[in-house]
């Protein structure tokens, strides 16, 4: 059995959507935000108190994007994950971390100095900046999605859950409205799959559930 450790809108939206979109079974454990503070007894799973921990036997991953990959190789090949033998195995690749690493990482310092530092520690400048590297980045993905439906290979995969992820956090943080047009059309079209509702919903009723706050609180690890 697969243990996914969550948090509302961390991180760990992206295994959780995957896990939706593949159908296989899980168990949902939705702690406090951050659980490093806030459940110390998480530390005994994860010792880097961060979220996502996806749990399998002795075997315990803690990268969003690699979770993501694992999870489509292992569960979903030729679904959601990209083989070595198809034309677009880089492409995937590169998309899946670009996610994540190019993304997500500029909104983590948006979110840190614009909204969960003491008042005195906030950088409105550092905050600004980071948001406009986020969003000059993010406009690599116009050409690219312009001229189709999803990132790579024709289908849906684990690239656009990692790259979706980083437009739901630009969301939170009201920057969904920068967007480019068929960047925001993308946005549009992936949050009415069923797999995307599914997550939100699951989060939800696990949340309410386990006796946890229901209001999203991002990971900026």
């Amino acid at each position: 059995m697969l243990t996914l450790y969550h948090c509302l809108s961390a991180r760990s939206f992206r295994p959780l959507w995957m896990l939706e979109e593949i159908g296989v079974s899980y168990d949902l454990q939705v702690l406090p935000f951050p659980p490093r503070s806030q459940q110390r007894s998480y530390l005994a799973v994860n010792p880097l108190g961060t979220v996502p921990a996806l749990a399998e036997g002795a075997q315990l991953m803690t990268e969003s994007a690699a979770i993501c990959q694992y999870l489509a190789a292992r569960f979903s090949p030729g679904a959601m994950d990209v083989a070595v033998d198809e034309p677009d195995y880089g492409a995937y690749l590169n998309a899946l971390h670009f996610g994540e690493a190019t993304l997500t990482f500029p909104q983590t310092l948006v979110l840190r100095y614009r909204y969960f530092e003491p008042a005195e520690r906030r950088q409105p400048q550092v905050a600004d900046d980071y948001a406009r590297w986020f969003l000059a980045r993010l406009r690599s993905l116009e050409p690219v999605l312009a001229t189709r439906e999803f990132l790579c290979a024709g289908r849906f995969t684990a690239a656009d859950v990692s790259v979706a992820y980083a437009l739901l956090l630009a969301t939170h943080l009201d920057l969904s409205n920068h967007f480019t047009p068929a960047v925001a059309a993308y946005w549009a079209r992936l949050q009415q799959r069923d797999g995307y509702r599914k997550a939100l919903e699951v989060q939800h009723q696990a949340a309410l559930a386990q006796g946890v706050s229901t209001i999203p609180a991002p990971d900026i690890r």
